[in-house]
């Protein structure tokens, strides 16, 4: 059969037929060396022989010598968080979607948490999990093209007295070279709080990856608060080139629906009432949000919070019934979209927290009512919706509490419905309930499979002693639906953290 080539076939056959004979004696360049080439992203000096050791070191002998390191002295906690996190950001690209490989970089500080609640014997099995799925994903990016992160253009840094300007000038226009090296003069030039402020507005922009550009931003930001801000830089980078992935679509020419509420709420925000932080606490005001965003599309809901507001409710119960309205997607559809309807408003939250400008938290509580019915009409394209309310939790007819670890069993027999709603019992006793997080907690540390399963598991048990009762104990009751249970096949890091392997 005669193969034809094409003008690009030929060319590239040709070259690689002239190359041959001058490359043909010459000892191979391994592509660990190759990639140290192409990318001069600079992190601290004391940290770089432990980053280029994890991006360098084969998968299969990565956690037996991360063991030998950690017994010896020679790698601490704190070191290799932040290792894991730069080793993300230079080696695996948050394109095509904010998610899926980059979960690498995502679940970072939600491993992180979970440590700092882990029992001691099992303290490292969070990060140690993280480090074998990071050399997971760095394969898998590997196989999509093996992108790392360029160098900063050092050419075209603006000055810093206009870098924070020049910065906002480019996430406005989806101009990602321009916010590449304005992100990284104002990180050189500026405090942590001060670079994170400009990103806080615009964590939570467009609905586009399900919630994974504020969960980056949330975690990034935290994680910086721990590893120390000398990191910053290429995590910055990175997090500015995820916020402007737009899939190919024009946000400021067009109208996608991931970008309606973001020109929705940057109106309603300014008719909120000057003394909107301060409101009463109204149990009321909570349910008939959570009953309206069952139903509402995303302008509704934001003109429902908005009028709320206006209406004197405080925001903590509007948080609530944020919160509340998330557990319920999970309970109407468990499965992916719906838990991250969870973790994005946890991330929302946090930002909402740590934000120090007043229009920044106001139009982050109005975007993140405007995502939950986002949230539910990507659900719907997947499947059905079931017409469930979360209060159907609660048991008609009085169920006997017995103990936490009787919820552990009946998930794990799959008899989730009778599982979740003991849950809800046992809230009402708080010594089980605090049996019950526990119980979640160490479930996670021995069964996750997924970064879903730490990202999860680590916003629910700090969400849920946000809020107040009955929605606290509703919230963490559907969130089982989504989190490991023991009849989970355990994790095989689990050996490596108990000094096994």
């Amino acid at each position: 059969m005669q193969v034809r080539l094409g003008r690009r076939e030929f060319l590239a056959a040709g070259l690689a037929a002239g190359c041959a004979g001058l490359v043909g004696g010459l000892p191979p360049v391994a592509k660990a060396e190759a990639r140290r080439i192409r990318s001069a992203v600079k992190v601290a000096p004391q940290l770089a022989p432990l980053v280029r050791f994890l991006e360098d070191t084969p998968a299969e002998r990565l956690l037996p010598e991360l063991a030998h390191r950690i017994r010896a002295g020679v790698i601490r906690y704190r070191e290799l968080v932040a290792a894991l996190l730069l080793a993300g950001v230079r080696n695996v690209q948050p394109r095509p979607h904010v998610g899926y490989k980059f979960h690498t970089v995502l679940v970072v500080h939600s491993c992180h948490l979970a440590a700092l609640e882990a029992p001691d014997r099992l303290r490292w099995l969070p990060v140690l999990w993280a480090a074998q799925y990071f050399k997971r994903c760095q394969a898998q990016d590997e196989r999509e093209g093996d992108w790392v992160m360029a160098p900063v253009d050092e050419q075209r840094l603006p000055p810093p007295h206009r870098a924070r300007t020049a910065l906002v000038d480019a996430l406005e226009r989806w101009d990602e070279a321009a916010a590449d090296v304005a992100a990284a003069a104002l990180v050189r030039s500026a405090g942590l709080n001060e670079v994170f402020e400009v990103l806080f507005r615009y964590a939570a922009r467009d609905y586009r990856a399900i919630g994974h550009k504020a969960i980056f931003v949330a975690n990034a930001y935290r994680t910086l608060q721990a590893i120390g801000p000398e990191h910053a830089e290429p995590v910055v980078r990175s997090l500015v080139y995820a916020l402007l992935n737009r899939y190919g679509e024009d946000p400021v020419r067009g109208d996608h629906v991931a970008d309606r509420p973001w020109r929705l709420n940057r109106r309603l925000v300014r008719k909120v009432r000057s003394d909107w932080a301060v409101g009463r606490v109204d149990d009321e005001a909570t349910a008939a949000l959570v009953q309206e965003l069952h139903d509402a599309d995303a302008a509704e809901a934001a003109k429902l919070v908005l009028d709320l507001l206006n209406r004197g409710v405080s925001p903590r119960s509007l948080w609530d019934g944020l919160f509340a309205a998330a557990a319920e997607l999970v309970y109407r559809q468990p499965g992916i979209v719906a838990l991250h309807a969870v973790t994005t408003t946890n991330a929302i939250h946090q930002l909402y927290q740590v934000a120090e400008d007043a229009e920044t938290r106001r139009i982050l509580l109005l975007q993140n009512a405007s995502f939950l019915p986002l949230f539910r009409h990507t659900m719907a394209s997947r499947g059905r919706v079931a017409d469930r309310r979360l209060q159907d939790l609660v048991a008609e007819q009085p169920m006997e509490p017995t103990d936490a670890a009787k919820v552990m069993e009946l998930l794990a027999v799959g008899r989730a419905e009778e599982a979740i709603r003991l849950a809800c019992v046992l809230n009402g006793h708080v010594s089980e309930a605090r049996t019950l997080e526990r119980m979640v907690r160490e479930t996670t540390l021995l069964h996750a499979s997924d970064p879903h399963d730490y990202k999860l598991s680590s916003a629910v048990l700090e969400d849920v002693h946000l809020l107040r009762q009955p929605w606290a104990g509703m919230f963490l009751a559907a969130s089982l639906l989504c989190l490991p249970h023991p009849g989970l096949p355990k994790t095989d890091v689990l050996g490596v953290a108990l000094g096994d392997a």
